[in-house]
């Protein structure tokens, strides 16, 4: 009889501890450590960046005589761990094998990374809730498994991979038949870009991006593709690969990733296209074909994929301004793209579009949003902006560049795109390191800070009298 009492003793202070604890009450007890889950995202993405930064010091990791610095170790080793893509220095030229290697090993372990972490991370605060909130979340995100995390780490790796050989492949073939380079560089070069692009991390091996191939259409496209694909998210992949024929069976998250991708993506490639379809220093002087692909594939790159096949400083200022804008959105959740995402653009669209028509509450695809998904939402892209605004204005005042290539550059490190004016390089020292934070932050920061509000939220055992601000 004691030892019932005991039992249910226990069980009840487990319940009534499951707000501070983070746990299933009747579960087993969690460690200290996953009571914080973003601070383990941070942690370990800042371990494999300081492993990679002292091996990308290492003498053997570059070539010649030629030294590299700190800052130079630090910003490549954050680029490729965060899947970025703007270098400071030339990957191709500056780096030996050995240090291009690491380079690879880094973007693989970011992309992959990334996509577990954001997914485990999901999973965690669907357990932050109630037995009936877990039911209804597993119902809705028939995606992720909430008990087997193996399991999803297993199928991220495996999805993955699969998309990289695929494109790998391809590119080796095109680069060995039709380029004619030997074949073991050009096995060695379609890895290495295959990997890179379905990262979305946009460095390259060669010094002008992907421009010499600007009218194939054989190595662009498969590019593109793999950009996409990384950037939709693995729950949305899984999904879709489990109900490719039964869009119905789709869940909130993946009809919403799904609609405002292909705006945006569909949007990106009618703008970019249009906007430098006369720029001569652009599009321009190309037959109409080309300008189609190059329209295609740079309405592509703002998703954040970060390769180039045209001078993007010779972009017209409206071309700079819609890339800044898509850049900021960037891809899908729990995938290799940065940004605020495009499901937290959907939210904030149709909470604009509920309030214009009058609703009290925001409905999306049958299902109403939650007060908890808008306010998280809002906050991050406010957050967000905050953040874009004063590493402009400070960097502004602290180097020569015009307001334009400042902001480019900004926003690309924080939506940890790639895309660069040409100025990177050209920073200051300070200015680097700013942009090694944003980068850093860009990929981190919206997971973590979304994955907090949640596991923070709480409910008020009371409310306070409602009152009404005046607005506009």
């Amino acid at each position: 009889m004691r030892g019932t009492l005991r039992a249910w003793r226990s069980r009840w202070e487990r319940l009534r501890n499951r707000d501070r604890v983070g746990a299933d009450p009747f579960g087993p007890p969690r460690s200290r450590a996953w009571q914080r889950p973003a601070q383990l995202v941070v942690a370990a993405f800042a371990l494999v960046t300081l492993v990679g930064t002292a091996l990308l010091m290492l003498p053997i990791a570059h070539e010649g005589p030629k030294s590299t610095s700190l800052v130079q170790a630090l910003f490549t080793a954050v680029s490729a761990v965060c899947v970025a893509g703007l270098a400071v220095v030339d990957t191709g030229q500056h780096w030996s094998t050995f240090g291009e290697i690491v380079i690879l090993a880094l973007i693989k372990t970011g992309g992959v990374g990334i996509m577990t972490l954001a997914s485990v991370l999901g999973m965690v605060v669907i357990r932050r809730f109630g037995l009936r909130m877990q039911l209804s979340a597993q119902a809705e995100t028939r995606s992720l498994n909430l008990g087997d995390v193996r399991s999803l780490v297993a199928r991220i790796f495996v999805i993955s991979t699969t998309c990289e050989v695929v494109v790998s492949l391809v590119l080796t073939l095109r680069l060995w038949t039709y380029y004619e380079e030997p074949f073991g560089q050009a096995l060695y070069h379609g890895v290495f870009h295959g990997v890179a692009a379905f990262n979305n991390a946009g460095l390259a091996l060669y010094s002008d991006s992907l421009t010499r191939f600007a009218a194939d259409p054989v190595i662009l496209l498969p590019v593109a593709a793999a950009i996409v694909l990384g950037s939709l998210g693995f729950p949305v992949l899984l999904e879709m690969r489990r109900h490719i024929r039964q869009p119905r069976r789709w869940s909130l998250h993946t009809k919403l990733t799904l609609t405002a991708s292909s705006f945006l993506l569909v949007a990106g490639i009618v703008a970019i296209t249009v906007l430098e379809w006369s720029n001569p220093a652009t599009l321009g002087a190309m037959s109409w074909p080309q300008k189609l692909l190059t329209g295609v594939f740079h309405g592509v790159m703002p998703r954040s994929g970060g390769f180039n096949v045209v001078d993007v400083g010779q972009m017209d200022d409206s071309t700079l301004f819609v890339t800044i804008m898509l850049m900021f959105v960037g891809g899908g959740s729990a995938g290799t793209a940065g940004g605020i995402k495009a499901t937290t653009f959907a939210v904030i669209f149709v909470v604009v579009w509920a309030e214009i028509r009058g609703h009290p509450d925001v409905h999306a695809f049958g299902r109403r949003l939650s007060g908890g998904a808008i306010r998280q939402a809002l906050s991050l892209t406010f957050l967000s902006m905050t953040v874009v605004a004063a590493a402009t204005v400070y960097l502004l005042i602290t180097t020569p560049f015009p307001l334009e290539q400042i902001l480019f550059e900004v926003v690309s490190a924080f939506g940890v795109v790639g895309l660069s004016t040409g100025i990177t390089p050209e920073l200051p020292g300070q200015a680097q390191v700013l942009l090694v934070l944003l980068m850093f932050a860009g990929r981190i920061g919206p997971i973590t800070f979304a994955s907090a509000l949640a596991l923070r939220e709480r409910t008020r055992r009371y409310d306070l009298p409602e009152a009404r601000p005046i607005i506009g």
